[in-house]
């Protein structure tokens, strides 16, 4: 018998595991994996199954978790998310086992076939490279069991931004000065905090279109700033003259006038950034780009006009990264020209084995076709958007005149859409909602209002996918990471403050991201199913088109054909995505 293939994907926060049985042709009675873990999760350390919220009957709200050898996992990749930050440096064994049967009472594990992987768990900062994920999933089943305990916000908003809002504090320890350039700066439970016990000098460019558009007025820092309250040691300079936007987040952090590194990544600096929109952060401890950052955040102090800033546009080779090869570069550049959006199409179409992206949006009209295309060609594919259109909507018409067709972002979006419904490899967000909720499952939280950590009186924010990242070959030993503050679109290429960085060859960097893309994306795209398959009548946001969840419930299956079908059928995504271990 066949031994079952394991490899992990390993963040701080998160393992993903993924696992294959060749066997499992031979065996129609196949009915999936239990996932043994040494150390478990109890304080005795003793080996324990991973668990599973799913059963071979339907679920109630009463139901508990079984552990994965009385209900298997139907899936060839799983994550453990439960680890503890003291799990950070030890070691662990993860055991996968295939389970034959005809259902719960006739479970016949594999052991013989059985498969192993010792992982270590990575430290946040890991070779010069500091990475922070947040959860940022509101619509989950443990966060809306949080929030119904009648947990306060702050406990609810810890647990989304799971360490991601240790990153300001960390990037700031033992630094007597930091210069930064910040898109938005309100966030008044982490941040602000951070900035107004810091005790050195300080100089912050921030974004205040007031003076340039009035129509179109961006205050948002302001109030962060008056927060702050006045203070001899910092400096603050209006980014008024960019085109767009002045959308760069980083922070260079110095000491004894020497720059110590560079925190970079999507995040805006408010507190739906940290909690309730998917991001990340990182620290990166090298000279070299700190010092490229910092050049920036001068060049940007005498707010130039965007002609100016686009001259000093271009890549920035950087060499004291260990164990990868990096390149930076800053946006805009000058109209027409498309040297970063260029170079990632490129990388994009000589994938060897995958692409994975997350994006809050993505609307330039050579790359999501490049994606497609290497999706095509047997590449994996795997995708996340913040939001995609109708693709039978069309833009209002106007008062006057005739109606303008679809923009080419809405033509982008719905070619995206129509492959992610025939082949479902790219799929908006969504979440079991009240109307629609699975039977057993709790009805979930779209969003929850943090606003008053950012001195607003909103309502929730609604963007959820905000990352801003492309990983190609990340299961592979070469992989490319696109990274950064950039959407990858025009906008942010030709009229956008951005800074975007390639990060080639580091495998365990490309893992962190893998499984946290992972983590999110398989979440997701189960609620983002369920909702294609149970979707309202137009209008009708409480009514169901369907029978319903409660004669519809999610249940594990009793053949191995009815959950794993397409995954032993050769030619088929499912298929290449279990020989690949993905």
């Amino acid at each position: 018998m066949a031994k079952t293939e394991v490899r992990a994907y390993c963040s701080p926060t998160c393992v993903l595991l993924a696992f294959n049985w060749e066997d499992g042709t031979r065996h129609p009675d196949f009915l999936g994996f239990a996932i043994e873990r040494d150390p478990g999760y109890g304080k005795d350390g003793k080996p324990q199954f991973l668990f599973n919220k799913i059963d071979f009957v339907p679920i109630t709200s009463a139901s508990k978790p079984k552990g994965s050898d009385k209900a298997p996992i139907q899936k060839f990749n799983w994550w453990d998310g439960g680890l503890k930050t003291a799990d950070r440096g030890k070691k662990f064994t993860y055991t996968v086992t295939p389970v034959l049967g005809t259902g719960a009472t006739d479970l016949k594990l594999q052991k013989s076939a059985a498969g192993s992987i010792r992982i270590t768990i990575p430290p946040v900062q890991d070779h010069g490279i500091a990475t922070y994920f947040n959860r940022a999933v509101v619509s989950s089943q443990s966060f809306t069991a949080l929030k119904k305990s009648g947990a306060k916000l702050e406990k609810q908003m810890d647990w989304l931004a799971n360490g991601l809002d240790a990153s300001v504090k960390d990037v700031l320890a033992d630094a007597d000065g930091f210069a930064c350039a910040i898109y938005h700066l309100t966030d008044r439970r982490w941040v602000l905090p951070a900035f107004k016990q810091f005790k050195g000098n300080a100089s912050i460019v921030y974004f205040d279109r007031s003076n340039a558009d009035p129509r179109r007025a961006d205050h948002a820092s302001q109030g962060g700033l008056h927060f702050l309250g006045a203070n001899p040691r910092f400096t603050t300079h209006k980014r008024t003259k960019i085109a767009a936007l002045m959308h760069d987040k980083f922070i260079v952090p110095t000491k004894g006038g020497n720059e110590r590194g560079v925190l970079m990544g999507s995040t805006n600096f408010t507190p739906e950034a940290f909690t309730v929109q998917a991001n990340l952060l990182h620290i990166f401890a090298s000279p070299q780009l700190a010092h490229a950052y910092s050049a920036r955040h001068a060049l940007l102090v005498p707010d130039p006009d965007t002609k100016n800033t686009a001259k000093h546009s271009g890549w920035t080779k950087i060499t004291d990264v260990p164990d990868s090869k990096v390149r930076l570069i800053f946006c805009p550049e000058p109209t027409g020209q498309r040297v970063f959006l260029d170079t990632v199409v490129d990388a994009v179409k000589h994938a060897k084995s995958s692409v994975l992206f997350c994006m809050f949006t993505a609307t330039d009209p050579a790359l999501l076709p490049a994606i497609l295309a290497a999706g095509d060609s047997g590449k994996l594919i795997y995708g996340m958007i913040n939001s995609i259109p109708d693709p039978d909507a069309r833009p209002a018409k106007p008062k006057k005149g005739k109606a303008k067709g679809p923009t080419s972002a809405h033509q982008v979006a719905v070619t995206l859409y129509n492959r992610s419904r025939n082949e479902r490899d790219t799929l908006s967000y969504d979440y079991f909602d009240p109307a629609t909720a699975p039977a057993g499952f709790l009805p979930e939280f779209r969003t929850i209002n943090v606003s008053q950590y950012s001195g607003g009186k909103g309502p929730p924010v609604a963007v959820h996918i905000h990352h801003k990242f492309i990983v190609i070959d990340g299961d592979t030993p070469d992989p490319t990471i696109y990274t950064g503050s950039a959407n990858f679109s025009s906008n942010s290429e030709n009229r956008n403050d951005e800074n975007v960085l390639e990060i080639k060859g580091n495998t365990r960097l490309a893992q962190v991201y893998v499984a946290e893309f992972m983590r999110i994306y398989n979440h997701y795209r189960a609620r983002a199913l369920w909702a294609q398959d149970h979707p309202h009548p137009k209008g009708k946001v409480t009514a169901r088109k369907t029978a319903g969840p409660k004669h519809d419930p999610i249940i594990l299956k009793k053949t191995r054909d009815a959950w794993a079908k397409r995954a032993y059928t050769s030619g088929t995504a499912a298929f290449r995505a279990r020989t690949r271990l993905l």
